[in-house]
């Protein structure tokens, strides 16, 4: 048998379990990763966050995330915010601000005053090969909105890659949005090789939208920062928003801000529920 020392913690609902690879031996199987996600059977989270020490020497950790399925992927930015209270509060750091090593880079965690986290998500890509996305053809490479072929519908999406990849669409009113049943499609939709977020936008004023993520290998989730971020970025670039934007998610608040060239800042909440020992 194994024994995993574990914590317990969630960014507007969106939730984990982390576990600290430095003092613990971990070995897993994607099934245990299914088996401990499940929330009748399990302990229940969205995704299982790993903290190891880099090999970067301008690093302070290294950062990797498993979806609930068992996939490693690579970047969650709630999850950033877990991570970021959790080795400052344990006692793994002492800086306001760290730097970490995640699958596709650097990201910076900022401790502010007040509790809050803000992450430096980098910059937003847009490319169809830093999505990745196949176009059907060169117009359809060089859009800023894309048309998917979804069943019987064509739906407009904006494209934008935030250390993972996600597919932002404009609703009237994400309260009625079919987010399961186009999340699921658009997840698994053949121009995405490595499957999609689904993000479902509705603009209430520059400065504020209401947002329903569909996460890849997950389902709905009560938040997704990276989502949020794609969502401003892609509302931005439409001329729909200003560079600072309240987004409202069904676990809770984000301020995203970002202008063009720069990195995009999320910031936001994160708590610790409780603390366990997974044995299998």
């Amino acid at each position: 048998m194994t024994t995993l020392n574990f914590t317990k913690m969630h960014g507007l609902g969106n939730d984990f379990i982390v576990i600290n690879a430095l003092n613990q031996p971990v070995t897993w199987t994607a099934d245990n990763i299914k088996t401990w996600s499940d929330r009748h059977t399990g302990i229940g989270f969205d995704q299982l966050l790993l903290i190891e020490a880099s090999d970067n020497e301008r690093c302070d950790f290294k950062y990797r995330i498993f979806n609930a399925d068992g996939g490693e992927v690579e970047q969650c930015g709630n999850g950033a915010r877990c991570f970021a209270k959790y080795v400052t509060e344990h006692g793994l750091t002492d800086k306001t601000s760290v730097m970490v090593e995640t699958m596709r880079g650097i990201i910076v965690l900022n401790i502010l005053d007040d509790g809050r986290i803000t992450v430096d998500m980098g910059k937003p890509h847009f490319a169809p090969e830093e999505i990745p996305f196949v176009p059907k053809n060169k117009a359809d490479q060089e859009a800023k909105v894309h048309m998917l072929v979804v069943g019987m519908e064509t739906i407009p999406v904006s494209l934008v890659n935030m250390g993972n990849p996600h597919a932002v669409m404009l609703v009237e009113d994400v309260k009625t949005a079919p987010v399961k049943i186009l999340g699921e499609a658009i997840e698994k939709h053949p121009q995405f090789p490595q499957r999609v977020n689904v993000g479902f936008g509705q603009v209430l004023s520059p400065s504020e939208i209401n947002l329903r993520v569909f996460e890849r290998g997950v389902g709905e989730t009560q938040a997704c920062g990276a989502g949020a971020c794609a969502a401003v970025v892609a509302g931005i670039r439409h001329g729909l928003l200003t560079d600072t934007v309240l987004v409202h998610l069904p676990g809770g608040d984000l301020t995203i801000h970002w202008k063009e060239g720069e990195s995009v800042l999320m910031t936001g909440p994160a708590a610790e529920v409780y603390s366990g020992t997974l044995t299998y």
